[in-house]
């Protein structure tokens, strides 16, 4: 019975990040759904087994909604006046992807820190300088996700 709860759960937090910005807390899912906090932190935990979410370390709240993620990165995503946070570039662009939306990333070099701004016009990737660069292949991401 409490597994039938989970898409629901996943719907919720998806609606709640899509109009906030930011993944909401288990004791914010439970009351817009007049469910008891612990069902919702039984249900984040099965989607996170399932790499539906990652709960935050010693905490079963949520830390990415993936693309989104529930604290400040270093690539912020603006589209449409709401500003979200992609865990890294290859989630910021999902982000603007998923919500079908023109927009920007305020990224920057991963070795120097300068500013490497990325704009999505008309559902396409304007030209910009500089490279992506995946440190760790795709197989292996979910080896340690956070990092990643």
């Amino acid at each position: 019975m409490a597994q039938s709860l989970d898409p629901t759960i996943r719907r919720q937090v998806y609606e709640a990040v899509l109009t906030t910005g930011l993944p909401p807390l288990a004791r914010e899912v439970a009351a817009s759904l007049n469910l008891d906090e612990a069902e919702v932190r039984d249900s984040f935990e099965r989607l996170a087994a399932g790499r539906v979410l990652v709960l935050q370390e010693g905490s079963r709240e949520i830390l990415m909604a993936p693309p989104f993620s529930a604290v400040p990165t270093p690539f912020p995503v603006e589209a449409a006046g709401q500003r979200y946070w992609g865990n890294c570039i290859w989630d910021a662009l999902g982000v603007l992807a998923m919500l079908k939306r023109d927009g920007s990333v305020a990224a920057s070099c991963g070795c120097c820190g300068s500013s490497m701004p990325l704009r999505v016009d008309g559902g396409t990737l304007q030209p910009a300088a500089g490279i992506v660069h995946f440190a760790v292949p795709v197989r292996r991401w979910w080896e340690d996700i956070v990092f990643t």
